[in-house]
């Protein structure tokens, strides 16, 4: 068992990571104390001193950033000593005590949001908050030692104990389907400094054991699950187990957590570390098809990290280390902006895509919060300790300040390849991991009173060996040194369902290819969150023009120039040698790609890549309106309303559905003025029979009846708005049973969506070192090509519409670049330009002259 240093017993020296404590600090005290507590002082029917902040404070999840806010001023505190940041503090939980009602309740929205969560009426996750409450509160005592901060816990904690303890099992069963975050973790944190029975009972109230049971059995049943719903349930069932005093008889809930942890590393895990699309967990091992620009949200990394974190400590297994080294550096250092302190929400694995970063006072997302609280704990895992040894997980320079030593770590990792240990004070022995990225490859030189000895990692001595993936140096005295020195290298890390789309790791870093700032323009999804576009031609495919990508990828190592003596490294040998890769976690001004697809020219890999990236282009030109079905945040963006409805997953996709005489659900989308607007929804065929209504501003659309016209799977049917509506920017859709029956259910995402454009043919043909006989138009089909005497000539096709396809001699090309094409005298090249629609087209004949 390992222990952790308190916060202050660990400096970090490197400019880098002070740069984001110092940012995150400076955001942190300009935060007014009395905007946050405005929302509890209402609840209290007090008057608040100032008005509440807007973005996700001014909505049914208010109160969550206080929660989170308390637990970053308290790392903040811990930490450095910052006088400011302490009266911070006690202003707050001053204020919470003051707004805390008789029964223990204490939120920034009133107690009905809890009843209608039991009563399956659509709400917004107030149980997810009540875990930021609680948490916040917890470590303002346990952190920044304010005793009534215990005194208003400990009276909220109960509570939740009298609420908890008047449930049924279907009460618990509709409670627990909600995201409620960590509310077992938060509680069994509580327990662990109260001893109170009570909080131990409330936070068992939250450990769901059929989804225990599942994961403890290694059955991956995550497929569209909510991520960050589900992660914290897996911390809070190994906070069971270390509240709790590490029981035998509560070994279950520590070996599922393992289990959980293993299973999203190896299936749902991207380069990174991060995981989930658009917040939810996909089929196992389908990452590659699963990249866009809403990947891998960061509250999952930061839950992911503290899963890791007490795994490791409780084990002193190297696999956590090793991902916590390679999640924290390349996620969570990636998700801040290092000039302005702001934090990611989604963090994009699509290729073509930039950095999107929250705004100080108007948006308050999740990954806000989370944010605040991952960059006042960056020195938290660095080094660790039991009883003869000092562990040291990280290679950042830093102090370590321990009862019988002061160690000094000067790291010059991954610029270099080396980092040596510096005995300050007293006495120590050490234990240095020996990461997954070097392969074992390792040499350590150690200086004692002035001698140097050089171990490999196959030497031993009594006071100099490896074991466990560490290498332990017993017997170090002040002014002693030690110098661990490693193997970086070029790694290709391909997807589990692409083996040719592959990203780059140079020792610890992930490295990213900068593609541009060109036409950055910003996207809004969900409830106010901010996402990045791209909404340009972007390249993200590189081609191997000789031997095979197999070949290539094998020898990546041989493939990659550094360019000098910084992180910064270039391909060969392929059409893309003049991209430039660099650590991710310092790319913040431009487009990037992480992800390539490596690929032949002209092979039938390539096609169905562009093919697919057409396809997916088309489908959100055309889509005018979307709600991913079962998603609270989205779905209260569209005004959710209804009665015996809920939510849930089948098959791996989302789904709302609506039961008996009265059930229904309806939401608020938008239309597009002058076209033809469809409603799209997807339904199972095998729920055949099933009879509802579907209602536009409470007009009757259609009487509807499940088919199982697709043979046993789901099926998309698109229903026309009646031209009457045109000019709204919004009507209502209604879906409610028919008879003694069901709605749907209704899966994966509600849209509403306009026509494909129909137009074929090509925009422009640029010939490059030829010439055509006739100045190019769209409307005529046939030239004659000039090669004047060349073999081969550049042209470049460009389509009518962007998201058409081009094929030249049957084969589908890459129509934002130039292509080189084969001329001989008397040769016709023939190409088919298709229209968006992917039916219409038209044939346009080159004959070379």
């Amino acid at each position: 068992m390992l222990l952790d240093f308190k916060l202050d017993k660990v400096q970090l020296n490197d400019a880098y990571y002070n740069n984001a404590l110092e940012k995150e600090m400076a955001y942190l005290k300009l935060y007014n104390e009395d905007r946050l507590l405005a929302g509890f002082m209402e609840v209290k029917g007090l008057t608040p001193k100032a008005d509440k902040y807007p973005g996700w404070e001014s909505t049914e999840i208010r109160g969550h950033s206080m929660g989170h806010y308390l637990t970053a001023v308290s790392q903040a505190y811990a930490q450095t000593g910052d006088k400011e940041i302490l009266a911070k503090i006690n202003y707050i939980v001053d204020g919470l005590a003051e707004a805390q009602l008789e029964s223990g309740y204490l939120s920034a929205f009133p107690e009905v949001l809890f009843d209608n969560v039991e009563q399956k009426k659509p709400c917004w996750v107030p149980w997810y908050t009540m875990d930021k409450i609680i948490a916040g509160l917890t470590a303002a005592y346990a952190l920044a030692g304010n005793e009534k901060a215990y005194d208003v816990v400990n009276k909220l904690g109960l509570w939740v104990y009298d609420r908890t303890s008047k449930w049924t099992p279907e009460t618990q069963d509709t409670v627990l389907a909600v995201e409620y975050g960590g509310m077992n973790e938060a509680m069994y944190d509580l327990y662990k400094y109260t001893k109170d029975e009570r909080h131990e009972k409330a936070a068992h109230a939250f450990d769901e054991m059929f989804l225990f049971e599942e994961i403890h059995k290694g059955n991956d049943i995550l497929n569209g699950k909510h991520a960050n719903t589900t992660i914290p349930k897996f911390l809070g069932a190994l906070y069971r187990y270390i509240a709790r005093g590490y029981k035998e008889e509560d070994k279950f809930y520590f070996e599922a957590a393992e289990r959980f942890f293993d299973i999203v590393v190896a299936n749902h895990s991207y380069v990174t570390g991060g995981n989930s699309e658009w917040e939810h967990f996909g089929e196992s091992r389908i990452l590659d098809a699963e990249r866009t620009n809403c990947n891998c949200e960061t509250c999952n990394t930061y839950n992911m990290l503290k899963l890791a974190r007490e795994l490791f400590k409780i084990t002193k297994d190297k696999k956590y280390a090793d991902f916590y080294e390679n999640t924290f550096v390349n996620a969570i250092m990636s998700s801040q902006n290092p000039e302005t302190g702001m934090t990611m929400y989604f963090q994009p694995m699509a290729t073509g895509y930039f950095k999107v970063y929250s705004t100080p006072f108007d948006s308050f997302w999740c990954c806000t919060g989370t944010g605040m609280e991952n960059f006042t704990k960056c020195n938290d895992s660095v080094y660790f300790y039991d009883e003869e040894y000092i562990y040291v997980n990280q290679f950042i320079s830093s102090t370590v300040q321990t009862v019988n030593a002061v160690i000094e770590q000067t790291s010059s990792i991954p610029k270099g390849d080396s980092t040596t240990f510096a005995v300050k004070e007293g006495n120590a022995n050490l234990a240095v991991r020996i990461p997954d990225w070097t392969k074992g490859r390792v040499k350590v030189s150690v200086v004692k009173e002035g001698n140097i000895e050089v171990y490999g990692a196959d030497d031993a001595t009594d006071d100099v060996y490896v074991k466990d993936g560490y290498m332990y140096v017993k017997g170090l005295k002040a002014d002693d040194e030690v110098t661990l020195t490693y193997a970086l290298s070029i790694v290709a890390y391909p997807l589990h369902d692409n083996k040719h789309a592959i990203a780059m790791k140079y020792g610890p870093v992930v490295l990213s290819a900068g593609l541009g700032s060109e036409s950055m323009e910003e996207s809004k999804t969900g409830v106010d969150v901010t996402i990045a576009t791209r909404n340009i031609s972007m390249k993200d495919f590189i081609t191997i023009p000789e031997g095979t990508v197999d070949e290539y990828i094998e020898n990546i190592e041989a493939n990659v120039v550094r360019n000098s003596d910084e992180v910064e490294f270039s391909l060969k040998g392929t059409d893309s040698d003049n991209l430039v890769f660099t650590p991710h976690f310092m790319q913040h001004k431009q487009r990037y790609g992480i992800y390539w697809n490596m690929v032949s020219k002209d092979s039938e890999a390539l096609q169905k890549h562009i093919y697919e990236e057409k396809a997916k282009a088309r489908l959100e030109k055309v889509s005018i309106d979307s709600i991913p079905l079962g998603n609270d945040q989205y779905e209260l963006l569209h005004n959710i309303k209804g009665e015996n409805t809920g939510a849930g997953t089948f098959n791996g996709l989302q789904l709302r559905h609506a039961w008996s005489e009265k059930g229904w659900f309806s939401y608020d989308m938008t239309l597009e003025s002058g076209v033809k607007n469809y409603l799209l929804a997807k339904y199972f065929g095998p729920n055949a029979g099933r009879t509802f209504n579907i209602y536009v501003n409470d007009e009757l659309l259609c009487e509807e009846t499940i088919a199982d016209v697709n043979h046993g799977d789901f099926y998309d049917k698109k229903y026309e708005i009646p031209a009457k509506y045109d000019g709204l920017d919004k009507v209502n859709i209604k879906f409610a049973v028919r008879g003694n029956s069901w709605v749907g259910g209704v899966f994966d995402k509600l849209c509403i969506v306009k026509d494909y454009d129909s137009n074929a043919g090509l925009k422009s043909v640029e010939v490059a070192d030829a010439s055509l006989d006739k100045v190019f138009d769209t409307e005529c089909t046939d030239y004659v090509l000039d090669a004047a005497g060349k073999d081969i000539v550049t042209v470049k096709f460009i389509p009518a519409d962007a998201e058409g396809l081009v094929y030249v001699d049957d084969i589908l090309i890459d129509d934002t670049q130039p292509r080189e094409v084969e001329v001989k005298s008397g040769k016709v090249i023939t190409v088919k330009a298709f229209a968006e629609d992917f039916e219409n087209y038209k044939v346009y004949t080159f004959t070379v002259k």
